[in-house]
Formats: structure tokens, sequence, C-alpha cells
């Protein structure tokens, strides 16, 4: 097994430095006149806007990667992304970030996503952990106050979808075109919770602490269905389940991403309380695999339609998270569902040559060229996420050894 781990982190280390990370440096150039889009064939559309949730993911990323490595040019990329976003997307009147401006800058869409402002506290607390620039943290700490200030709904226990550019209710919440228009969604909630425990890890405010506690408590108590050991995606206003879908790649990522809150919270009631959960929600996205170690996206029992494509995150979040299982069970078929989903994207999603990775692969095998490599929602975080969880955990494991 060591053999296999050390050549699977050296795998892990030459797909972050050689291909991801390139791929995304190219992309973002001089960190002001960069496209706002690639598309699946290598086509870059200069007249795309610029999304808020890319621009965190990939400050995220860029800072996370010289948090690891210490190489001068990820934390200058980071430094180019964390001005941008400081400049052009956080709102100077009403707080929050914009969704969306356009290529000079001006708002194409002021309305204010709670998911999107997530990820703007998940890239700015990364950034701090890299570099402890106080400033970043201001700016974290404010965006978290908005949330708490505007999206919380105190009442019924949760975070608002989206409300207008100055926090007023709006009638289209949705988070996508795919979405339903919900009052609350577990996507909202999941991505909160990322960000807030890691603006826990740089800020340790009673009040940060608190949101995270309870955050922790809506997935265990709200978002998870015990009877179905999945995730419930949409939701009323009373918590009352809006359809029955299943998201493979959301159940697989929650897990693990509940356990690293619990743990970043550190209390020992709450890391214990968790378990059942992490535990029912990993076994839940084994249906979901496919004999080449592939994770399906989606699955309706209400229609009983299967969406069996394999979509990058999805691929990249069965890594880590069926990894992190077998960090918690020590059952070694967790490992090997981990080991197989990375085999299945080194060999069907990554774009030798070109750097990156493809959208999906669809249904029937053939790659899906039709969607982005980069923009508004393809961005550099499942995947350089995963490349460094693993190496971070695989040298743990060795260690140990």
């Amino acid at each position: 097994m060591e053999k296999m781990l050390v050549q699977w982190r050296e795998e892990l280390s030459e797909e972050l430095t050689c291909d991801i990370l390139p791929f995304w440096m190219a992309f973002l150039g001089d960190g002001v006149h960069f496209a706002g889009r690639i598309d699946g064939r290598g086509k870059a559309h200069p007249e795309a806007g610029k999304g808020a949730v890319l621009i965190a993911r990939m400050l995220w990323t860029f800072s996370a990667a010289y948090r690891m490595t210490g190489r001068p040019e990820y934390l200058h990329a980071a430094g180019k992304l964390r001005k941008f976003l400081a400049l052009w997307l956080i709102d100077p009147v009403h707080g929050g970030v914009y969704w969306e401006i356009a290529p000079d800058g001006s708002p194409v869409c002021g309305k204010k996503q709670s998911y999107a402002i997530g990820f703007a506290v998940y890239g700015l607390s990364e950034y701090v952990r890299a570099t402890g620039d106080p400033e970043a943290l201001d700016e974290a700490a404010a965006l978290f106050g908005s949330l708490e200030e505007h999206v919380w709904d105190a009442m019924q226990g949760g975070y608002v979808e989206a409300l207008t550019r100055n926090w007023k209710p709006l009638e289209d919440m949705r988070l996508s075109e795919k979405d339903a228009n919900t009052y609350f969604s577990m996507n909202t909630h999941l991505h909160l919770l990322e960000p807030y425990a890691n603006l826990l890890r740089v800020w340790r405010e009673d009040r940060v602490a608190t949101a995270v506690r309870k955050l922790i408590h809506i997935h265990t108590d709200r978002l998870f269905d015990p009877q179905t050991g999945h995730l419930n995606l949409f939701f009323d206003a009373r918590w009352q389940p809006q359809g029955r879908k299943v998201s493979y790649g959301h159940d697989i990522e929650a897990s693990w991403l509940i356990d690293e809150a619990a743990l970043v919270l550190g209390e020992p009631q709450v890391t214990t309380d968790v378990g059942p959960v992490v535990e029912a929600l990993a076994a839940a996205a084994v249906e979901g695999l496919r004999p080449d170690g592939s994770l399906i996206y989606e699955y309706d029992p209400q229609t009983e339609r299967i969406d069996a494509d394999r979509h990058w995150w999805v691929q990249a979040e069965a890594v880590v998270g069926f990894f992190n299982m077998y960090e918690r069970t020590g059952d070694e078929a967790f490992l090997r569902r981990s080991h197989d989903a990375w085999q299945y994207i080194r060999t069907h999603l990554l774009d030798g040559g070109n750097g990156e990775w493809f959208w999906s692969v669809r249904a029937d095998g053939s790659v899906n060229r039709d969607d982005d490599k980069a923009g508004f929602w393809k961005c550099p975080y499942h995947n350089s996420r995963m490349c460094m969880e693993l190496i971070r955990r695989i040298e743990r494991l060795l260690t140990k050894n």
C-alpha cells in the first residue's frame, strides 16, 4: 500500500502543478484584462461577464496553493485576484458581492446570492491563512456580517437563497436555471458551512463559532434525510422538501465538509454527533458508483430518471470523500473507491496537452465539449482542492506508517 500511496501522491502533485494551476495562471493573465470564459473547445470569450463565484474560487485556489507550496507565482496570482475581488465585486454601497460584472467592471447583476457571498468569504479567508493580511480579514469579516444581518432568517432557522442588491426580497432566487426557485437549498447551506469553517480558522470569534455550529445542525437535522441517507436539495420557507432528487456529488462532498467543519469547531460532542450522518452520506453516495470507478450525477426517485453523466466536480469530490471515509473507518473499500475515482479522472477527464479537465463525460462515454472549460461555473476549486487534500492526507498516512 505504501508504494501505491507514494505514486498516487506524485501523480496528484504533477496534476496540480503541471496541469491545473498553469492553465488557470494563463487564464488569469494580468488579473484585469482576462476573458470571462473559455468554451469547451478552447476558445476564449472576452465579451463574457465575470462571475463572483469564479473569482472567489480562483482566489481560494491560488491562496491554498501558495500556502501549501510556498511558490511565489501562486502568491502573485492570489494577490491579483484578491485585488480584483475588492475593487470590482464587493458592493461599496450595500455590502456583499455582485453576482456578475461586465468586462469593463460595471455591475451586470447586483443581486445578493448567498452562495456567491459565501465563496467570497472562502477565498478571502484562505488568503488570510496564506498571508495573514489584516485587510483581507476585514473584508471577509464584513461579508460574514452582511450574511448574518441580512440573509439569516432567525424565525425559520436558515439562510435565504438570494435577495436584491439592497437586501430586499427577491422573486427569482434560483442559483442557476437548472435549480428550483425555493427559499432554502442544500447547496447554499453547504457552501456557507465551508467558508464559515475556514473563516473560523483565522478569526476565532464566538459569533463565527456559533454560525458554524448552527450550520452543522442544519445539515444533520434539516438537510439530511435519515430514511434515505441522502441530502434533500430544495426546501420551502418552512423547511418542507420540494422534490426528492438525489445529488450523489453533494452527498459525498457534504460527508467530508461536515466532518471538517466539526473538527475546526473543536467541540467533542459535535464531532461525535456528526459521525453517523457523515458515514450515512458516504454510504448513500456509493449507490451512484459505476464499475469504472466513476460517480454519476443525479437520480430522481419520483420519476426514476437517472442522469449518468460524469461531471468533473463530482469525481473530484468522490476522491476526497471516500478517502476521508477510509481515514475515518479504516475500511479499505473506501480507499479503493477513492483511488478508482482518481484513475477514472486520469483516463477520461484530463484534457491532455491543453490543461485542465473537461466539464464531463456523457453517459454514452463521449466527452462533453459543449460546456465550458473555464467560466461562470467551471473553476479550479474542486479539482485543485482534491489534489491538495489528498496530498496532505496521504502524507499524513505515510508519516503514521
